[in-house]
């Protein structure tokens, strides 16, 4: 079943994805080399404490930290800790979220640590970061799902291919449902298949996840013994976005990004759905 949310719940959402903001305003500005990645997460759980709002990642499944930390070849799900300490020319992917009232917010960026990075790992990021935005504009009501996963698998297709001969489109990780838990259906692909169908029609009151994967080789990916970390089989560099959005009746709005998303829409000619906080 999918959750339906009311207005009074997007508002809630909207606070939590605020809350998921500030956490990434303050995690990157303090991803420089020298930094570890404990260091990081002790920043979120300070923002996430200022803002009276609770972890979301903290111990779900056992997950240890309050955000996620992933580094380089690290896909997604990357554990902090004291012994990764960023260097100049590292990229790193910081997933988080937040509780407020028992709505979740939950999004991800990719930084550079320090400078002279290679222009294929720039480009990665673009790539990643703009084929979010084509799902996110796809979410729009009579839709379906597929559409949304047809968008983010066609920016990038159409993308010049990388000095390493490809994009991989990460198979094993998605999107995701998200109200009163965190991961809830439907889940996302970031890719077509015809064994899923075209999925859930768009409505107003479906609010998603939509978080591409992408790396500079091979899509597929496998988790190390701590049961979290995920990498790239063939050891590529990786690039996650992330944002939660909600579908209104007056349109999208991007519960995680600062100005709810209305820059970037714009440039997809769709006008924001209103700030229910502003």
């Amino acid at each position: 079943m999918v959750e339906i949310k009311t207005p009074e719940q997007i508002a809630k959402m909207r606070a939590a994805g605020l809350v998921v903001a500030a956490i990434h305003e303050a995690t990157r500005a303090a991803a420089v080399p020298g930094a570890s990645t404990k260091d990081l997460d002790e920043i979120a759980a300070k923002v996430i404490a200022d803002h009276g709002a609770k972890p979301n990642f903290l111990g779900y499944g056992g997950f240890p930290g309050n955000i996620c930390t992933s580094v380089n070849d690290v896909v997604v799900h990357g554990i902090p800790d004291r012994e990764t300490v960023l260097k100049d020319g590292d990229i790193i992917a910081i997933d988080a979220g937040a509780i407020v009232d028992g709505w979740h917010g939950d999004a991800a960026f990719t930084c550079f640590v320090g400078s002279g990075h290679a222009p294929e790992l720039i480009e990665l990021s673009r790539v990643t970061e703009e084929s979010m935005w084509a799902g996110i504009a796809a979410f729009r009501k009579g839709n379906r799902l597929e559409d949304i996963s047809r968008a983010v698998e066609t920016y990038i297709r159409r993308q010049p291919r990388p000095a390493t001969g490809k994009y991989g489109i990460v198979e094993e990780y998605g999107g995701h449902g998200i109200g009163s838990q965190m991961h809830m259906d439907p889940h996302l692909l970031n890719y077509v298949t015809k064994k899923r169908g075209r999925g859930i029609k768009l409505v107003p009151g479906v609010c998603l996840a939509i978080e591409p994967m992408v790396t500079l080789g091979s899509p597929h990916t496998h988790v190390l013994e701590d049961e979290w970390t995920v990498k790239s089989d063939d050891g590529s560099w990786s690039s996650h976005w992330e944002h939660s959005i909600a579908l209104t009746e007056q349109g999208p709005l991007v519960l995680t990004a600062p100005d709810g998303g209305r820059a970037k829409l714009a440039e997809f000619g769709i006008t924001a759905a209103p700030d229910p906080l502003a």
